[in-house]
C-alpha cells in the first residue's frame, strides 16, 4: 500500500477567494478546471456556473424571489451541487432533505420550512407528488435525473428560460434540518459566515487552495454539504457519488489524487475493515486531511487507521449543525491525547459549567457552552431555542457533557439526554462504548440507560460483531470487567446484525429506547 507519510506539524496552506459569488469568480479566472467530477462526467467551473446560472435565471422566471424556501431532495449528484449553488446565487432559503424520509417526515419539512418549491431527484420525486393535497403552499415542482415526472417541471424546461439577469446575491441562507436523533428534526437557520473564523478554521484543518474533495456523506447533511461549498469558494473540486461503498471510496482517493474528505468513524470503520487484498494495492498517499465528526471517534479506531492507512491526515473536530466545527484535533495529537477531539481555533471560546451555572475546573464534566461567530441565526420556528447561559454574552449549548483539560483539550462525554443514572451515579455511554469498541471482534456498539426496578436505570449494550465473529454476554462481561467500575458496566445485552443510525453516520438510541420499551410491554 502507498501510505501518507508523517506530518512534523500541520501545513497551512493559503486560503483565496474569489469575489462575492466565489464559483462566478473562479469560473472568469480559468474556468477549464474541473469543478465537479460524477463518475465518467467531469464539469468544469465555467459549466458549474453556467448550468447554475441557468437554473437560478429560470426558478427567478418562474416566480421565485430571494428569501423564498427552496426544498431540494436527492442523492449526492452534480444536479444537486448545481442547485445548491443556483439556491445561494437567487438568495433563496435552501432546505435539504433527505431522501430517505418517511411520507410524515417531508410533510412535516415541507410545511414546517413554509417551501415554495422543491427540486427533486426523478427518482424521489413519487413520494412527495403523493403528497401535494397535504402541502397547499409549494407552488413549484422540478424534477431532474431522469425520466419527465408527471406534474414536475423537467430540469431542462425550467432551464431554457435562460440565466439570471439581476446580479447574484452574494450568499442565500441555508435551513438545515437536525437529524433528529433526539427528537423531531428542527430548521436550524444559518444565513452568514464569519470570514475570519473560517479562514481559521481551514487553516488548522490544513484545507486550502485547489482542492480535490471527496463527497462521503449525504450532501443534505451539515458537515458534507459545508465543505462541499467550502473547496468551491476556494477554486477546487469535489467528486461526488451516489452513496458510499468504501472500495469505490479508496478507489476515488487514488484515481483523482483526492486531498480532503469529510468523515464520520462508520465510514472509517468500514474502509479498514476492507479485506487486506484491497487495501493492499490502494493509495492513499495524496490525503492531507480526512475530517472526522458525527461521533467521538474511539482510540482502537484510530489506531486501526494510522497503522492500515498511514500518518499525518486524521483530524477530528467537534461540531454540529447548531454551532459549526469549535475544535479540532490535529494528526500529532491523535494518539497523544486519546479522547479528545481537539482545542479551539480562532476567538472561538469554550466553557464548562454545572448544574448550577458556574464554570468547572479543568478536568471537570459539565455541560458545554460555545462561543462562536459560526453560531445559527435560530431554530426556525416557534420551537424553544439554544439553552444560552446568563449574561447575553453568546454562550450556547446543544445539550453535551464535555471536560476541559488542563492544556484546554476538549473531551466530549456525551449527550446531556444519553447520560445514564444507576443508583445515583452518573454513566457517560461514551465512555463505555469506547472500551467495546477495543474488543478485536466488535464492529458497532451503543450504550443506553433502560429502566430498572432495582437501580432506576441500568446499562444496557447493544452489539454488533465483525463479519465471521461470534460473541457472547459472558465474554462481553469479561472484557469490561478490569476495564470499568463495576456501576458503569452493562448489565444486559443485545446482539444485533446492525445499528440504526442516520445515512450520515449518527445513532438513533432513541430508536433503540423506544425498541427496549416495546419489546418489555411499553412504559415502564
Amino acid at each position: 500500500m502507498s501510505r501518507v507519510r508523517t506530518l512534523p506539524a500541520i501545513r497551512v496552506r493559503p486560503v483565496r477567494a474569489a469575489g462575492p459569488d466565489t464559483l462566478a469568480g473562479w469560473a472568469a479566472l480559468d474556468g477549464g478546471v474541473p469543478a465537479v467530477i460524477e463518475g465518467g462526467r467531469v464539469i468544469t467551473r465555467a459549466q458549474l456556473d453556467a448550468e447554475a446560472d441557468r437554473l437560478a435565471g429560470g426558478l427567478a422566471a418562474l416566480g421565485l424571489r430571494g428569501g423564498d424556501r427552496a426544498a431540494w431532495c436527492g442523492q449526492n449528484s452534480a444536479e444537486v451541487v448545481t442547485v445548491m449553488h443556483a439556491c445561494r446565487r437567487l438568495g433563496l432559503v435552501a432546505v435539504p432533505m433527505s431522501y430517505r424520509f418517511t411520507a410524515d417526515e417531508f410533510v412535516h419539512v415541507l410545511s414546517d420550512s413554509g417551501a415554495a418549491a422543491v427540486l427533486v431527484d426523478a427518482r424521489h420525486a413519487e413520494p412527495i407528488a403523493g403528497l401535494l393535497a397535504r402541502l397547499p403552499e409549494l407552488r413549484l415542482l422540478v424534477s431532474f435525473g431522469g425520466e419527465p415526472v408527471p406534474g414536475f417541471l423537467s430540469w431542462e424546461e425550467v432551464t431554457a428560460f435562460g440565466p439570471l439577469e439581476t446580479p447574484p446575491a452574494a450568499t442565500g441562507p441555508v435551513m438545515l434540518y437536525t437529524s433528529g436523533t433526539t427528537g423531531r428534526p428542527k430548521g436550524a437557520v444559518r444565513s452568514r459566515s464569519d470570514a475570519a473564523t473560517l479562514a481559521a478554521m481551514m487553516a488548522a484543518l490544513d484545507f486550502g487552495s485547489a482542492e480535490v474533495h471527496l463527497v462521503t456523506g449525504p450532501l443534505y447533511h451539515a458537515g458534507p454539504h459545508s465543505f462541499a461549498m467550502f473547496t468551491h469558494g476556494t477554486g477546487g473540486t469535489v467528486v461526488v457519488t451516489p452513496r458510499f461503498e468504501p472500495a469505490e471510496w479508496v478507489r476515488l482517493v487514488g484515481a483523482h489524487r483526492v486531498t480532503s474528505a469529510f468523515v464520520s468513524p462508520v465510514h472509517l470503520k468500514r474502509v479498514v475493515g476492507l479485506p487486506e487484498a484491497v487495501l493492499a494495492t490502494a493509495d492513499v498517499s495524496s490525503l492531507r486531511s480526512v475530517i472526522v465528526d458525527t461521533a467521538p471517534v474511539p482510540y482502537a479506531l484510530k489506531q486501526e487507521v494510522l497503522a492500515k492507512l498511514g500518518e499525518g491526515f486524521l483530524y477530528e473536530v467537534y461540531g454540529s449543525t447548531e454551532l459549526g466545527i469549535a475544535t479540532v484535533l490535529a494528526p500529532r495529537d491523535q494518539l497523544r491525547k486519546p479522547g479528545s477531539c481537539g482545542q479551539p481555533y480562532g476567538d472561538i471560546g469554550l466553557r464548562v459549567v454545572g448544574d448550577d451555572g458556574v464554570e468547572l475546573a479543568a478536568g471537570q464534566a459539565g455541560e458545554l457552552f460555545v462561543r462562536t461567530p459560526q453560531a445559527i441565526d435560530r431554530y426556525h420556528g416557534p420551537v424553544p431555542q439554544l439553552r444560552e447561559l446568563p449574561g447575553g454574552e453568546g454562550w450556547k449549548s446543544v445539550g453535551d457533557v464535555a471536560s476541559i483539560d488542563e492544556e484546554g483539550y476538549l473531551s466530549i462525554c456525551d449527550r446531556k439526554t444519553d447520560m445514564v443514572i444507576s443508583g445515583g451515579m452518573n454513566v457517560y455511554p461514551a465512555e463505555v462504548e469506547a472500551v467495546l469498541h477495543g474488543h478485536p471482534d466488535v464492529a458497532d456498539v451503543a450504550v443506553i440507560g433502560v429502566p430498572d426496578d432495582e437501580w432506576g436505570e441500568r446499562v444496557h449494550a447493544v452489539v454488533v460483531a465483525k463479519p465471521g465473529c461470534r460473541l457472547r454476554p459472558p465474554e462481553l462481561d469479561a472484557f469490561v470487567a478490569g476495564q470499568l467500575a463495576n456501576f458503569k458496566r452493562p448489565r444486559s445485552w443485545d446482539l444485533r446484525a446492525e445499528l440504526p443510525r442516520t445515512e450520515s453516520g449518527k445513532l438513533l438510541k432513541r430508536v433503540l429506547r423506544d425498541e427496549h420499551r416495546a419489546a418489555q410491554g411499553g412504559p415502564r
